[in-house]
């Protein structure tokens, strides 16, 4: 509603009106959609991952707490965080393509993924060098500053490179930060350990095709994601059989990972025969 000035005749908007034309002209890239939303999630639960790791495992190591329990519970809860920024990552991209996303939602993507699997499991890797009786402090910075380096370059690759439809070119950053965190977890010596992080930052930046985690293989992600959160609830609690079972999740994330390389490598090889194979045939008189 209008309301005139009786001095001036002039006429000037209610409170309500005013801010209904404010948002009326707020610039596109300025609204947030749902798919947005998700995303924020997303970089919100990276950031308590960190937070947990520093509170729960990091200051009582510093401060000489013999509290292993809680240092579980926390190494539980910052890996269950990561595993939950991974459904946010899942979710919102599947959100985008059915409902309005807004321009600022690549960029939202990006950088909320650098921090949820970037920054949480290279801190995580950090954290575990200065705690674990056989690792080395300066080593572990080094491995966690090459897998936080990974996360960079690929996000920054995906953002100007245009790939196949359905598949990633190189381990997706959700996938590498939770067989990061596998690693870790399986409480292996600290230069299998180290090696491997490295492998999987390695195939983080490198040509390898993943495929893209839609229709069946979205819902099987989803599924083994919460089976992924069950175990370490279990291990969190100390229930029975609960390390063995947290270990075997652990490797089978870690045989996944390195298993599905293998496969691309193979079809690679056999594309190339093909492909071979065919141009010779049309050679032929």
């Amino acid at each position: 509603m209008t309301v005139i000035d009786p001095d001036t005749q002039a006429g000037w908007a209610t409170e309500a009106e005013t801010e209904e034309d404010d948002t009326e002209d707020m610039p596109l890239s300025m609204r947030l959609s749902i798919a947005d939303t998700l995303t924020l999630g997303n970089a919100t639960c990276g950031f308590m991952a960190v937070y947990f790791t520093t509170t729960g495992i990091l200051i009582p190591h510093l401060t000489g707490s013999d509290e292993s329990g809680m240092a579980r519970h926390s190494a539980a809860t910052a890996v269950i965080l990561m595993l939950c920024a991974a459904i946010f990552d899942l979710f919102d991209g599947l959100v985008a393509r059915k409902l309005r996303s807004s321009p600022m939602g690549a960029e939202l993507d990006n950088l909320s993924d650098l921090i949820s699997f970037g920054l949480a499991p290279a801190y995580f890797v950090l954290v575990y060098g200065m705690v674990a009786d056989d690792a080395h402090q300066r080593v572990s910075a080094l491995a966690a500053i090459v897998v936080l380096l990974a996360v960079v370059l690929r996000l920054a690759r995906f953002s100007c490179v245009t790939l196949k439809d359905g598949m990633f070119q190189g381990m997706p950053s959700p996938f590498g930060a939770l067989t990061v965190v596998s690693i870790v977890l399986l409480e292996l010596p600290f230069i299998p350990t180290l090696l491997a992080i490295v492998g999987v930052a390695w195939l983080m930046v490198s040509r390898v095709e993943y495929p893209k985690p839609r229709g069946v293989l979205a819902v099987a992600m989803l599924s083994w994601i919460v089976s992924a959160m069950a175990l370490l609830a279990a291990w969190a609690f100390d229930a029975p059989g609960g390390q063995l079972l947290l270990q075997t999740g652990c490797a089978l994330q870690v045989v996944t990972g390195a298993v599905i390389p293998l496969f691309a490598t193979a079809r690679r090889v056999n594309t190339f025969r093909d492909n071979r194979r065919e141009a010779r045939a049309a050679q032929l008189p």
